[in-house]
């Protein structure tokens, strides 16, 4: 009876298969002039296996390519510094300047164009008294530099006569104007790092 079956279905894909090539074969006499020819070679495969999911001869559609980057419209560094170009970071700040660019790196001074400020040292257990403050910095090369004492912004020191005293402009504190108690020491700048070598 399995044996009945089997012969039974595989007659019926024959039949399937020999009907679906001979309604894709153009007529004898000519046929529909404006129908596509049938897929010819190895390849084709008849209309109802075609049909199948999967099974489809037809290539499938490459997906589109993303555009290179991403769909943020905002400009970043790659928008002024060329394909393969390996500038400084002095140099990067300095495009963007003169494209008048003063956010996210912009916002920085090229290296070496604005040292750092060097005043009174201030130990990090002395209390300040009002209007002054630590000012903290570091080198070009990433390197910490020890806070150094400073006037607040908007602050103004007032001598004995309860008369203005004059500010200094860069708000940097000179020993005569040091809080009492403050040892009279001034920071030193740490030497600059050796710039690393190829492969280490």
């Amino acid at each position: 009876m399995a044996l009945l079956l089997a012969v039974a279905g595989l007659a019926l894909l024959c039949g399937l298969w020999w009907w679906s090539a001979s309604s894709a074969a153009p007529d004898e006499h000519g046929g529909d002039a404006g129908s596509p020819a049938p897929p010819s070679g190895a390849g084709a495969k008849p209309a109802w296996l075609a049909a199948l999911p999967g099974m489809s001869s037809a290539p499938e559609p490459e997906q589109a390519r993303a555009p290179e980057g991403d769909a943020d419209p905002t400009r970043d560094l790659k928008s002024y510094i060329p394909r393969g170009a390996n500038p400084g970071m002095a140099e990067v700040i300095e495009r963007l300047h003169e494209r008048g660019i003063f956010s996210g790196l912009g916002a920085f001074s090229p290296p070496g164009t604005r040292p750092p400020l060097v005043g009174l040292a201030v130990p990090e257990d002395f209390a300040l008294p009002q209007g002054y403050v630590r000012h903290h910095q570091v080198t070009d090369d990433g390197q910490s530099i020890e806070a150094i004492l400073m006037f607040a912004p908007d602050f103004q020191l007032y001598d004995a006569n309860n008369q203005p005293v004059a500010m200094p402009k860069d708000r940097v504190v000179p020993p005569e104007l040091a809080p009492p108690g403050l040892p009279q020491r001034r920071i030193t700048l740490p030497a600059p790092r050796e710039p690393a070598r190829p492969g280490q």
